[in-house]
């Protein structure tokens, strides 16, 4: 085995991990406070990719610079849906309705980005997606180096926001409690939609950066929000703590089987992981065996 290879496939998997765990971060936050299960993500990812590479190829804007227009516009596409969708879903069926419904969204959006955009592969281009730097004798392009950047920041930014601000108080007492939360006179509707806004928001600079790492088109929705489920519900659903860890860990895994055994076992090993931690720890990772707490 190729020591630098395995140096480059825990590396690439670090990187891009952040980024993954960028866009579970989102979806968990939904679960956590809202206890709904957004299967429409991973269409949302690809939304956020052609939104970028709409302004990339048409305008010749800058693909980071892209993100100043799409990070708001997904917000604003979330609190839509919420509020349009989401919100009529009551207790006890909110959970299982909650998928049918957002899947409905995803085949909907999905048939307008194919009708949009063809189903041709497509793949973002810029100066930083093909040119590298190199680390510990390996060359890794430098939009991994600056898409783990973009996430770090973006998540720290989040973190921020839920443990040294008042409207994060009120985030994480939703996470508790809903109904504790309510009665000690939070607007519980309202954290909720903004929650989800900021849930499909991140899927804008996700999309971009994992635009730029792999070809894609619509159907590509499929095997990311596979992916994605798969780190929240190891991580522990509802853990946003669990989701950064969880997609570190499972993309570096990944990456390193391929080069280790084969990459036929890359994705299965993905799986094969989830299954052998639920079936010893159920409640995930980083999940508690009975709340939803983060």
């Amino acid at each position: 085995m190729n020591s630098s290879a395995l140096i480059h496939a825990i590396l690439d998997g670090v990187l891009t991990g952040s980024v993954y765990a960028l866009m579970a971060t989102g979806l968990t936050l939904i679960f956590g406070v809202m206890n709904i299960i957004n299967v429409a993500q991973g269409i949302l990812v690809i939304l956020g990719a052609y939104l970028s590479y709409t302004l990339s190829v048409h305008f010749g804007i800058d693909l980071f610079v892209g993100l100043i227009i799409t990070i708001p516009t997904l917000f604003v596409v979330g609190v839509v849906v919420e509020r349009v969708f989401m919100a009529r879903l009551k207790e006890p069926e909110r959970t299982s309705m909650s998928i049918l419904v957002t899947y409905a969204i995803s085949l909907i959006i999905e048939g307008a980005l194919n009708m949009i955009y063809s189903i041709n592969i497509v793949q973002l281009k810029a100066w930083y997606v093909n040119r590298s730097f190199r680390i510990f004798g390996i060359y890794l392009p430098y939009i991994y180096l600056f898409g783990f950047i973009l996430a770090v920041g973006m998540l720290g930014s989040l973190y921020v926001m839920l443990y040294r601000t008042r409207f994060g108080a009120s985030v994480r007492a939703s996470l508790a409690d809903q109904v504790a939360a309510a009665l000690v006179g939070i607007n519980v509707k309202r954290v909720s939609t903004i929650c989800f806004g900021l849930g499909i928001a991140v899927t804008a600079a996700g999309g971009m950066v994992y635009g730029a790492t792999n070809a894609f088109n619509a159907s590509t929705s499929y095997d990311l929000i596979s992916r994605l489920l798969t780190i929240i519900v190891l991580g522990g659903m509802g853990s946003l703590g669990g989701a950064l860890l969880a997609a570190i860990l499972m993309v570096t895994l990944g990456d390193v089987v391929a080069v280790v055994w084969s990459p036929i076992w890359s994705s299965p090993t993905f799986f094969l992981v989830l299954v052998i931690v639920l079936s010893l720890r159920p409640q995930g990772l980083f999940g508690k065996q009975s709340a939803r707490v983060a």
